[in-house]
């Protein structure tokens, strides 16, 4: 491991504790934070000691009985849904500055609870922001269809919330992500039961606060904590929430299919990746090996769209993978508190056995050139060094299977044809980064990679207004701009008669007898 990686004042520092942390999280019903109905609670990890740091109430299908409750009630009797956009707006536009007001206490404590490192906690939570800022905009400016038959008839759109919206969101970037799904599902009038990853629901219990204070109606938001097979099941299956918005694995996307299928609910699920990085011979090999570093490292390597297969064309495989390697040892792994620390803590002690697992396994499958395990010279057992595997063959598991860490498979390519099928090789079909200059080759690469968003000598850059979402085994629908508006509402067809009836006429002589 290359010292340069990490830093060597780490081992000496005692862990970063924020002050006033609480004890117990508690669901947030209806306007209350209240226990579990059976007083049941979980442990939450610290990332970096792997300690018990606070203990959260374990919701079951009885407290989900009880926030579906109050956001019915909310929704049926309050006023949120009845209210004009631009006063739903008004509010949604209150919770952003709120959340950029205390963006320093939001980061530190996701920082904390999910070991991202501080900078890009801190980068999170203003995205944050500018998500309820996009849909508090995006509900005023809205215009729906209308057709007009010259003479005979009027036919427009007519858009109503849903009513209760089950939002599930994961461990990786907890606070941002809700708040993607809040943004919409609020701006549009619904009333929503959140249920948060249970290894970080520290930053979630934040929102009942922010929410209170920017004018949101009692009730709107409600907050069950507790395990995915507990609390996000019962959620899943529960007969009042007509959708479920769903951010995570696969594998738990396919239960949550199964589970929801019996009620019919609509469902947005934005599921796991394996993403590819293709560099052609001609790209601009320092951009590339830039964009490549962060798009698989930021984050803690702990994201959907990381591009953890980078496929090289072989005129310049070995350049790229030689300067890729030394750069990825370069990479600060430190503290998840301190400013200059690239890569953090990961999540949890099970994810970081799960990550090690697959190191191991590529020793295997392919040629490690940086990393391979926890850095020299750190604290805490919840770290891994930015690992590289070179000459990576496309039936490896460490090619095939998502890994949500640190790690990364090179493999090289010789044609187009080739760099496509191994692009399209995998069950995923989330995201794509290709980097060259020939513009013909970029756009018809585009048409035919099998990904949901394709970024073309771009990083991971997010424009709202476009849809998010994968094909394959990386999801079910979109959402980002008026597809989050349709995903959120009904849209129901209004046909209006202009002047005289215009329509068959049945029976008017009737039958002779």
């Amino acid at each position: 491991m290359d010292p340069d990686s990490t830093d060597p004042r780490a081992a000496a520092r005692p862990p970063h504790v924020p002050a006033d942390l609480p004890r117990l999280l508690r669901h947030h019903v209806g306007g209350e934070d209240v226990d579990s109905l059976d007083g049941a609670t979980f442990e939450v990890l610290d990332p970096v000691t792997g300690e018990t740091y606070l203990h959260a109430a374990a919701g079951q299908a009885a407290d989900v009985d009880r926030a579906v409750a109050a956001a019915r009630h909310a929704f049926e009797d309050g006023p949120w849904p009845r209210m004009l956009p631009r006063e739903r707006s008004r509010v949604l536009h209150r919770v952003a500055d709120l959340v950029e007001q205390r963006d320093a206490r939001l980061a530190e404590l996701e920082s904390f609870d999910s070991g991202l490192p501080i900078t890009q906690a801190l980068g999170q939570a203003r995205r944050a922001a500018e998500n309820f800022r996009f849909f508090a905009d995006l509900v005023v400016a809205q215009r729906d269809d209308a057709y007009k038959v010259p003479g005979r008839q009027l036919n427009y759109v007519n858009r109503k919330p849903v009513g209760v919206a089950g939002l599930i969101t994961p461990w990786n970037t907890p606070f941002m992500l809700e708040s993607w799904k809040l943004g919409p599902a609020l701006a549009t009038g619904n009333t929503v039961v959140l249920k948060p990853a249970e290894f970080t629901p520290l930053s979630a219990s934040l929102w009942a606060g922010i929410f209170a204070e920017a004018g949101v109606p009692t009730g709107v938001f409600n907050l069950v904590h507790g395990l995915g097979e507990e609390a996000g099941d019962a959620l899943v299956r529960h007969p009042g929430v007509p959708l479920i918005s769903f951010t995570g694995e696969s594998r738990t996307g396919q239960v949550i299919f199964a589970n929801a299928a019996p009620h019919l609910k609509g469902l947005s699920m934005e599921l796991g990746g394996k993403s590819p990085a293709v560099v052609f011979a001609d790209a601009d090999l320092d951009a590339a090996i830039d964009a490549t570093i962060f798009g698989v490292f930021s984050l803690n390597g702990e994201r959907c769209t990381a591009g953890s297969r980078i496929l090289v064309q072989r005129e310049v495989y070995d350049e790229f993978v030689e300067r890729y390697a030394a750069q990825a040892r370069r990479v600060v792994v430190g503290p998840p508190h301190d400013p200059a620390t690239e890569v953090g803590a990961l999540v949890h002690p099970e994810h970081v056995a799960k990550v090690l697992r697959y190191i191991e396994i590529g020793r295997t499958e392919g040629r490690l050139v940086a990393g391979g395990g926890p850095p020299e010279g750190l604290a805490g057992s919840s770290y891994v060094a930015p690992t590289v595997f070179a000459d990576v063959a496309p039936d490896a598991r460490i090619f095939q299977e998502e890994i949500f860490g640190p790690v990364v498979a090179i493999t090289p390519f010789d044609t187009d044809a080739e760099a496509l099928a191994l692009a399209n090789g995998v069950r995923y079909g989330l995201a794509a980064y290709l980097w060259t200059t020939d513009l013909r080759r970029a756009h018809t690469f585009a048409q035919s990679v099998e990904a949901g968003m394709v970024w073309l000598n771009s990083n991971n850059v997010r424009d709202l207004r476009t849809p998010f979402g994968g094909v394959k085994a990386s999801g079910l629908g979109h959402e980002g701009g008026y597809r989050s508006i349709d995903f959120y509402t009904h849209q129901q067809a209004v046909h209006v008669t202009l002047g005289d009836v215009h329509q068959p006429t049945f029976g008017k002589e009737g039958r002779p007898s």
